[in-house]
């Protein structure tokens, strides 16, 4: 299973990248800065899951969410965020995120994406 982790805050990346190990060891992990680098890791590894940041330089997680959608209508995005209004979750959502969590993620929330959200 290949997981994309896309954050600006390396600290952000491996926090979800700690919980992974735990939830999904043998996962392949990518990790992209911002949402250009994410885009562009999307189109080469095609990850089966995407955990986005909103907030971030050069293309925030609004924007690379609109490009992995329209190369994926079926990609599977978790948004990870500090933004925790119900305005910005449904903003992700309408635009096709499987569903929004606020940071920090931990094992069990992890664990409860990986059962409740995704289709793997």
């Amino acid at each position: 299973m290949k997981i994309l982790i896309v954050d600006d805050s390396k600290i952000g990346r491996m926090s979800v990248i700690k919980s992974l190990k735990i939830v999904k060891p043998d996962a392949e992990l990518f990790q992209a800065a911002n949402g250009l680098e994410a885009v562009e890791i999307f189109k080469e590894e095609k990850p089966h899951v995407v955990f986005l940041d909103l907030t971030m330089p050069v293309m925030d997680g609004y924007e690379a969410l609109k490009h992995i959608m329209s190369i994926d209508k079926e990609a599977q995005v978790i948004v990870v965020s500090a933004d925790i209004q119900s305005e910005a979750k449904l903003r992700v959502l309408v635009a096709g995120a499987k569903n929004m969590y606020p940071k920090p993620i931990n094992d069990e929330k992890m664990l409860q994406i990986f059962e409740q959200d995704l289709l793997l």
